[in-house]
């Protein structure tokens, strides 16, 4: 009961926290859209000034800097998160509710293939310390975290589209518009997990409790999936937490290489348009899920490693 307590005001905090995050990254995020070069009607071409002028009315472009943060902030807190600058006639709540899921499906079959890969490479990497295969492993991890994803992504491109046409090179539909993209994005993630694993692992492996389990007679496969692998998987939930809105924020270059209609295509082309409300509401979107992402991590701890005091 006391624990439960504690979890529970530990959360109302972190909440507590989450909005003052929230109104110090939106208002950040306002003056720094402003003060960026150029603005949402530069690229319109021969704009008639009257036109630009009822254009700058209609986003209130035309009053001054303090009135638009307020008007900006009051929608915030009704939950508007104002209309779109490029896609006229549509608002940033309709935009982020069509095209998140889909970065959300993308982002989730990435993880859970990294943290299957990662962790099945790890845990065998450190049953066979020092073997050919642990040389090779390690070797891969390394180069999967020194290849940047969008790299990584075109060589996929150039093998299994163009030399070997297997797959589609972009779009979203079936299932073999996945593979690609999503082996793009899970590759980074798959190797940090592999490393994080092996070394907790070699680390657990070696502590008196796993002697004991194996004196026992226990059979290896049971010492390591339910004494071995409980504890050595603390530092992978620790890493899900930040890696999980690093997956979302990844795809952001993944999804224009491979064309998928999710938000990350429309961030980069709202930053490019200088689409204010666009880009500050999926700023906003993708740290509220970094923060609420690290708060699951930490529960996920206070049930899965009693030593661990919030």
């Amino acid at each position: 009961m006391a624990g439960g307590q504690s979890l529970a005001a530990y959360i109302l905090r972190r909440l507590g926290w989450l909005v003052v995050v929230l109104l110090i990254i939106a208002t950040a995020s306002f003056f720094l859209m402003r003060f960026a070069p150029g603005g949402p009607f530069d690229k319109e071409r021969n704009l008639p000034e009257a036109i630009e002028k009822n254009l700058r009315a209609k986003y209130h472009l035309d009053k001054p800097l303090w009135k638009q943060y307020f008007i900006y902030m009051g929608g915030l807190f009704q939950g508007d998160l104002g209309p779109s600058f490029k896609y006229r006639n549509r608002t940033v709540n309709e935009i982020i509710a069509e095209s998140f899921p889909v970065s959300a499906m993308l982002g989730l079959y990435a993880l859970s293939l990294a943290i299957i890969v990662g962790v099945a490479t790890g845990t065998l990497a450190a049953l066979k310390k020092h073997t050919a295969f642990d040389f090779a492993a390690m070797s891969v991890a390394m180069l999967g975290i020194s290849l940047p994803n969008f790299f990584l992504g075109l060589i996929l491109l150039l093998i299994f589209c163009f030399k070997l046409p297997l797959l589609p090179a972009g779009g979203w539909g079936g299932p073999d518009h996945l593979v690609l993209p999503v082996l793009s994005l899970a590759a980074p993630f798959t190797a940090y997990i592999a490393r994080l694993t092996r070394v907790s692992m070699l680390e657990v492996l070696s502590q008196p409790y796993i002697r004991t389990a194996r004196a026992k007679g226990l059979t290896e496969f049971r010492v390591v999936t339910r004494h071995a692998l409980k504890n050595a998987i603390t530092p992978v939930v620790s890493y899900l937490g930040p890696a999980a809105a690093a997956v979302l924020t990844g795809s952001v270059v993944v999804e224009k290489i491979f064309a998928i209609p999710g938000l990350g295509s429309h961030f980069v082309n709202a930053a490019l348009n200088r689409d204010y409300t666009l880009v500050m509401g999926t700023v906003l979107l993708y740290s509220l899920l970094l923060v609420l992402f690290n708060l699951m991590v930490d529960i996920i701890y206070f049930f899965t490693d009693p030593r661990v005091r919030l």
